[in-house]
C-alpha cells in the first residue's frame, strides 16, 4: 500500500503539471490575434478558445442560453453595453445565427449577456445590429448534458447543446463566443468566455502522499518494530 499510494501521488504531480500546461496553452490562444474563419468549418473543432473573425446576424432566429451570471472583464466597467458592472446578477446569453460573408455557411454566435428583463429583443432594438459586421469570436465546443437536466424545448437552452441549436436554426454545428471588443452600444455584453478546466490535482497529491506516509508508518511500526495494534 505505501508504494502504491506513493506512485499515485507521483502520477498526480505529473497530471497537475500537464493540466497547468494545458490551461496556459488555452489562455495563450485567448491572447492571439484573430484569424479568418477557415474554408473548412470542421477545422474550428481544433481551435477552441482561439479567436476567429465577418458576416451578418440573423436576429429573427435568436436563441437564449441560461440562466447565467454576468462575467466581467477584470474589475473594470464593461463599456458600450447595456449594463454596468454594478448591475450584476443573473441573466441569459444571446445566441444568434451568423451568416459568413461571401459564403452560404451560417454558424452560431454567443453575442453576450443580457439581464432577464431584457431577454425580449424588443427591449433592446438598438443592439440588434444590421448589415455586415466585423466580429471577434472565440471558438467553443459543445457542452455535455448535465445530470438531471430536462429535455430541451423552445428557444431557451440550459447548456451549450450546439448540435441541437444548429438543428433548430438551420446552421452548421459551430459555436463562437463574441469577445468583449465585439460589444455594441445597447447590445448584449460580450466577453462571456472563461477558460474552465478542473484542476484539483493538488488536493489529490496531498491525499495520496498523506496515505503513503501514514501506511509507511504503520508498516514500520508493525513489521520493523514488531508492534501490534
Amino acid at each position: 500500500i505505501p508504494a502504491t499510494t506513493f506512485g499515485l501521488g507521483c502520477w498526480q504531480v505529473y497530471r497537475k503539471q500537464w493540466k497547468e500546461d494545458l490551461i496556459r496553452n488555452l489562455e495563450s490562444r485567448m491572447r492571439m490575434e484573430p484569424v479568418p474563419i477557415p474554408d473548412d468549418l470542421s477545422e474550428l473543432e481544433k481551435m477552441e478558445y482561439q479567436k476567429v473573425s465577418r458576416g451578418e446576424f440573423l436576429h429573427d432566429q435568436e436563441l437564449h442560453l441560461g440562466p447565467r451570471a454576468l462575467i466581467q472583464k477584470g474589475d473594470s466597467n464593461t463599456t458600450g453595453g447595456l449594463f454596468s458592472q454594478k448591475e450584476s446578477s443573473i441573466g441569459y446569453l444571446v445566441i444568434t445565427p451568423f451568416k459568413l460573408e461571401g459564403r452560404e455557411d451560417k454558424i452560431l454566435i454567443n453575442r453576450g449577456w443580457v439581464s432577464k428583463r431584457n431577454l425580449d429583443p424588443a427591449t433592446r432594438p438598438e443592439g440588434q445590429i444590421k448589415g455586415t459586421v466585423e466580429l471577434q469570436g472565440v471558438v467553443r465546443l459543445p457542452e455535455n448534458r448535465p445530470q438531471f437536466t430536462p429535455n430541451q424545448r423552445g428557444a431557451i437552452f440550459m447548456y451549450r447543446d450546439v448540435p441541437k441549436m444548429a438543428e433548430q436554426c438551420g446552421t452548421e454545428p459551430y459555436f463562437l463566443d463574441a469577445t468583449v471588443e465585439s460589444t455594441v452600444p445597447h447590445g448584449p455584453v460580450g466577453g462571456q468566455t472563461r477558460v474552465t478546466l478542473r484542476n484539483e490535482h493538488l488536493s489529490y497529491i496531498f491525499t495520496w502522499f498523506s496515505l503513503s506516509g501514514f501506511t509507511s508508518w504503520l508498516w514500520f511500526r508493525q513489521v520493523v518494530r514488531g508492534k501490534s495494534f
